[in-house]
């Protein structure tokens, strides 16, 4: 199984790029915006303590973080390749994706870093909440603590 890694912060073009690569190679793509969604959407217990960070401009603890991802990755245990977009962003994660990873004697093969000027991922965000309506995208404040 391919193991694919966008690395980059909110807003340059991790889930633009992931689209183009899912679409190239069939690849499933894992965005940990997606999974705080799904799981705040979904009102879970981890989905309910990352709420109470993202409402606040913080980084979602690693703990919760890593607890979502590896729910996922058990569901996930047939496909035949996984871009993960925005995990991970600490050593912490890295570390414990290469440990979830090596369970199942796994590792990751491609790392790509996204580089994008600062004031140019502010106006991206920025716009993003205008459409998504999402409050930590819209506030320019949250933005700039979040990055």
């Amino acid at each position: 199984m391919i193991h694919l890694i966008l690395f980059g912060p909110p807003g340059s073009g991790k889930g633009t790029q992931a689209e183009k690569l899912i679409k190239k190679y069939n690849l499933f793509h894992i965005s940990t915006g997606d999974l705080f969604r799904a799981e705040t959407t979904q009102k879970t217990p981890l989905g309910l303590k990352a709420l109470e960070f993202m409402n606040q401009g913080i980084l979602v603890p690693d703990e919760i973080t890593i607890g979502m991802l590896k729910n996922k990755l058990h569901d996930l245990k047939h496909v035949s390749g996984i871009i993960y977009d925005g995990f991970p962003r600490t050593i912490a994660q890295a570390i414990a994706l290469d440990h979830l990873l090596s369970e199942s004697e796994e590792e990751i093969q491609i790392l790509i870093a996204l580089e994008v000027p600062d004031q140019e991922i502010v106006r991206r965000i920025v716009k993003r909440g205008i459409t998504s309506g999402r409050a930590d995208d819209s506030d320019e404040s949250i933005i700039q603590k979040d990055g």
